[in-house]
């Protein structure tokens, strides 16, 4: 089976779109599935990474602002860094180049709909998208939300074809191998914080990370260890990793493979929205989130609502101060923290073998 994924990281996109697609490659891989990503060069971007995980990248080149109308681009669809009919269009001629016909085309960007997948769509049997906005027309016969929302059976109707799909809820949430290895021994917190995980995404390029880390420093609790996640397109990263070597019970890690076992250890996480919330969640991780790009918030105060996370606000909204208010009120709220885990728990029921294994499996028939 041959399959093409489309995707797209970088400092302004983040790389939860790229990371959530590399694990259902690998299922996909798994199963005997050929899966080549095609990516976009932009600042940030994970070509490199995905190669190192063993697939083969096709790369379109970094588009410069000068060539782009953006007169014609608003919102999200600027993401793409290119025009949507030009961006389909190599990507038609690099499936037309495989030797084989593309059995599934996978699309997982939110600056791409309808209009780029009915250009591609005849040369690819079928089409899968991953989306979690719901605000535009999709052309295709999968589609998955992996997230919690109030509306979620009907988000979608119009959006889609009477015929699609739809996988939605947590219970698909794509999470890597190492996160249903963790799920096993996964565990309900006794409410105690004796070690915190600090991560804000792959860039974070809002620097929530060091407003967390100057909370941390005015705890003055040097028995609670801290361990800080940061990926390698993060700008700050160095800067970071110089202001953790100033604080003895804080350990810094850069673009890891072992985010799980972090997660399995701690007893509090600070993070951002987004794909993190779910592993958090799978692991029973209580936390204090901070919303960092707009299409966090809604799941977030979703997820707040089912009790399983406490949701200190928009990143606009949040300094070191309030991250350390909210610090000095749990440390002392056992009962608090042990349920926010017990409710995680809940919420992310091991069903469907694994939302990735379930999903390469479903593509595989």
């Amino acid at each position: 089976m041959q399959v093409v994924i489309r995707t797209d990281a970088s400092v302004r996109i983040g790389i939860g779109h790229v990371m959530r697609c590399l694990t259902l490659a690998a299922s996909l891989r798994k199963n005997g599935a050929f899966v080549q990503f095609v990516c976009r060069e932009h600042p940030g971007h994970l070509c490199d990474y995905i190669q190192h995980q063993g697939f083969a990248v096709q790369r379109l080149d970094a588009v410069q602002r000068s060539e782009i109308d953006e007169s014609s681009q608003q919102g999200y669809e600027s993401w793409l860094g290119d025009s949507w009919s030009r961006d389909a269009d190599q990507t038609s001629d690099i499936m037309s180049r495989n030797r084989s016909s593309v059995d599934w085309l996978i699309v997982d960007h939110y600056a791409i709909d309808s209009r780029w997948e009915e250009r591609t769509r005849k040369l690819a049997n079928r089409t899968m998208v991953i989306d979690d906005l719901a605000n535009r027309v999709h052309s295709c016969d999968v589609l998955l939300d992996q997230n919690l929302y109030a509306n979620m059976e009907g988000r979608y109707r119009s959006l889609i074809p009477e015929s699609c799909l739809q996988l939605l809820g947590p219970r698909y949430a794509l999470l890597r191998e190492e996160f249903q290895n963790a799920r096993k021994n996964a565990r309900t917190r006794s409410g105690s914080v004796r070690r915190i995980l600090v991560f804000f995404g792959g860039s974070d390029p809002t620097n929530e990370t060091e407003k967390a880390l100057k909370a941390i420093k005015r705890l003055q609790q040097s028995d609670i260890l801290v361990d800080v996640v940061v990926g390698g397109s993060n700008n700050r990263r160095q800067h970071i990793e110089a202001l953790c070597s100033q604080m003895a019970n804080v350990h810094f890690h850069c673009q890891i493979d072992y985010m799980s076992e972090l997660m399995a250890k701690a007893d509090l996480a600070i993070g951002a929205g987004g794909s993190a919330t779910w592993e958090r969640c799978y692991l029973g991780l209580p936390a204090l989130v901070v919303t960092t790009a707009a299409n966090q918030v809604e799941v977030t105060e979703a997820v707040s609502r089912a009790g399983a996370l406490i949701y200190l606000g928009h990143f606009e909204q949040v300094s070191a101060q309030t991250i350390f208010d909210a610090l000095l009120v749990l440390l002392s709220r056992l009962e608090e923290v042990s349920g926010m885990s017990r409710k995680a728990l809940e919420l992310m029921p091991a069903a469907e073998s694994g939302g990735a294994e379930y999903v390469a499996g479903l593509l595989m028939k």
